[in-house]
């Protein structure tokens, strides 16, 4: 099955909102090939099968945030008249169970193969940065050792002899 929608452009759509990976409504109903509004009509009828952790509407800062992010239009110029809906991954799965088109469901694996790839990403980003601050442990004891070694030895004080007869005796 050769792919629908470039990996890419999936991939620039998952955004980190609450410390999740989400897609918002209006990117998966573009992918989907659906209007936002009947995204959320088919949502609405399921509403069971999307709890919190699956979806969660933004809030006022969330949206506000996201306009001066992507300078997204405001409302009364084409903006939203509800909040955006965001889906995490597994809110993402259960899309395919609501949307039952061809397409849906293609484009449903193909955002999941984006979800594990970004997850895979983040894991080898987390595994260098890990054996990065440990070489760098190393290489600062070893830069340490290197300059000790390089130091001058200390120079013993010369003791100042006396000059003169000694009268204590």
């Amino acid at each position: 099955m050769p792919d629908l929608i470039p990996m890419e452009r999936i991939e620039s759509k998952i955004l980190l909102i609450r410390g999740q990976k989400v897609m918002l409504d209006r990117d998966l109903a573009v992918l989907y090939g659906v209007e936002t509004r009947r995204l959320g009509e088919q949502v609405k009828r399921n509403i069971e099968r999307f709890p919190e952790d699956f979806m969660f509407q933004l809030n006022t800062q969330e949206i506000s945030d996201l306009i001066s992010q992507f300078a997204t239009s405001k409302k009364g110029r084409g903006g939203h008249r509800k909040a955006p809906y965001a889906f995490t991954e597994q809110g993402v799965a259960m899309l395919s169970c609501v949307l039952r088109s061809g397409r849906a469901v293609n484009v449903n694996i193909q955002i999941i193969r984006a979800f594990v790839r970004l997850r895979k990403i983040l894991a080898t980003h987390e595994e260098i940065r890990q054996k990065i601050e440990e070489h760098d442990n190393k290489i600062s004891i070893l830069f340490d050792t290197i300059l000790q070694l390089m130091a001058p030895p200390p120079v013993p004080v010369p003791t100042k002899k006396k000059i003169g007869f000694n009268q204590e005796e």
